[in-house]
C-alpha cells in the first residue's frame, strides 16, 4: 500500500473509532469502506444523517439540514450565509433543489479523534440548534395552517409547541 493509501486507511480507522467512542450509530454502504453514514441524535430535529467520506486527500462531510423553504427564501438563505462566517469546519450549502445541507472538508493529515469528534459536534450543533428557527422562517404559512387544522379538529398540538407564536388568534370569546 502506498503512503497515500496508508494515510487514507488510518483516517478511516480514526473515523470508525471516533463514531464508536461517541456512541453514534453508523453504517457503511455495501462495498464502500471509505464512507460512513452516521445518525446523530437531536433535540429539535429528531436526528441528522451525516455522511463522512474518506477520500484520497480529504475527509468530507455532508449532512441534510432542511428541505427547500416554501417561502421567505431570501431571509432563510441570508440567515444561513451570515451564520457560515461563525461555524467551525462547515458551511451551509444548497443542492439543485434548494434543500439545505452542511458541508465540510479537511485534509487527511488533520483527521484525529478529537477533530472528528469536534466536526461531528459542529454538524449536530448547526443542524439541530437552528432547526426550529429555520422552519419558522421558511415554512411559517404551513405551520399556521397546521395549527389551525389541529385546533379545529381537536388534534394534539404537542409537536407544534416550539411554534406557539404562530398559532392562530383564538379571537374574542363567544357570548
Amino acid at each position: 500500500m502506498s503512503a497515500q493509501g496508508d494515510e487514507r486507511a488510518a483516517a478511516a480507522e480514526i473515523v470508525r473509532k471516533a463514531l464508536d467512542e461517541a456512541g453514534v450509530p453508523w453504517d457503511q454502504p455495501e462495498g464502500d469502506p471509505w464512507t460512513f453514514v452516521a445518525t446523530l441524535p437531536g433535540t429539535r430535529k429528531l436526528s441528522t444523517t451525516c455522511s463522512l467520506r474518506v477520500g484520497e486527500h480529504t475527509l468530507s462531510v455532508n449532512a441534510f439540514v432542511v428541505r427547500r423553504p416554501d417561502e421567505n427564501f431570501e431571509g432563510v438563505y441570508r440567515w444561513l450565509l451570515e451564520r457560515n462566517a461563525k461555524m467551525y469546519g462547515l458551511a451551509y450549502a444548497l443542492d439543485r433543489l434548494g434543500d439545505v445541507y452542511l458541508v465540510g472538508r479537511m485534509p487527511l493529515a488533520a483527521v484525529t479523534p478529537e477533530e472528528t469528534d469536534r466536526l461531528l459536534g459542529a454538524v449536530l450543533e448547526n443542524a439541530d440548534e437552528p432547526f426550529n428557527a429555520l422552519l419558522a422562517m421558511g415554512f411559517e404559512s404551513a405551520i399556521r395552517r397546521e395549527w389551525d387544522w389541529r385546533l379545529k379538529r381537536g388534534e394534539s398540538t404537542r409537536n407544534l409547541e416550539a411554534f406557539t407564536n404562530l398559532q392562530p388568534d383564538p379571537g374574542p370569546p363567544a357570548p
